[in-house]
């Protein structure tokens, strides 16, 4: 699956690509409700999700505020600890089984120092996510719950097959009977 999804990158050679799918050799199964990373441990690597689904969230005392999701074919990863190697202030937990492959942080900056378009690649998916947390910001603004929804359901359809109702609510704020009504 990630040798397919690599091979729809335009400016991918099949060099790059050979360089850079024998990296992702970690992998990891985890089953519903186990932990990729937990508040506090240092992101050594960055994820492929190839099955299953997980959320990114920040505890609260009274209820854990959901950020993100990892889904088959998305790459997944605790980005302020990966960034800047400090201890994370997210969990990242696993919604159902999955299954994911890992690069360690030391090969990946290795790999985009050696091959520019790996770093190009990382640099398109670090702008991608910063408009999605720009988007999601704008988002958590609106006022009415109706507009956060059809806001999320224009940009990002596919979550809700792979995404547990009660879970969405929480990424939009808003409680899941509100999201039942509105859907």
């Amino acid at each position: 699956m990630l040798r397919t999804l690599l091979q729809q990158v335009p400016y991918f050679t099949p060099e790059d690509i050979e360089a850079f799918v024998p990296l992702w050799k970690k992998q990891v199964k985890l089953n519903r409700y186990d932990f990729l990373i937990q508040q506090g441990q240092v992101e050594q690597g960055l994820y492929f999700v190839t099955t299953g689904a997980l959320r990114i969230y920040y505890p609260l005392p009274d209820e854990d505020i959901c950020v993100g999701f990892g889904y088959p074919g998305t790459l997944l990863v605790s980005f302020p600890s990966f960034v800047d190697a400090k201890p994370s202030a997210y969990y990242i937990q696993a919604l159902k089984r999955s299954e994911l492959l890992g690069i360690s942080k030391y090969e990946f900056v290795q790999l985009m120092e050696q091959l520019p378009n790996i770093k190009r690649f990382w640099h398109e998916e670090v702008e991608k996510a910063l408009v999605g947390k720009i988007e999601r910001e704008v988002d958590l603004l609106l006022p009415e719950p109706e507009q956060r929804l059809q806001r999320v359901l224009q940009r990002s359809p596919h979550l809700f097959q792979h995404i547990p109702k009660k879970y969405i609510a929480s990424y939009l704020r808003m409680s899941p009977e509100t999201l039942s009504r509105l859907k």
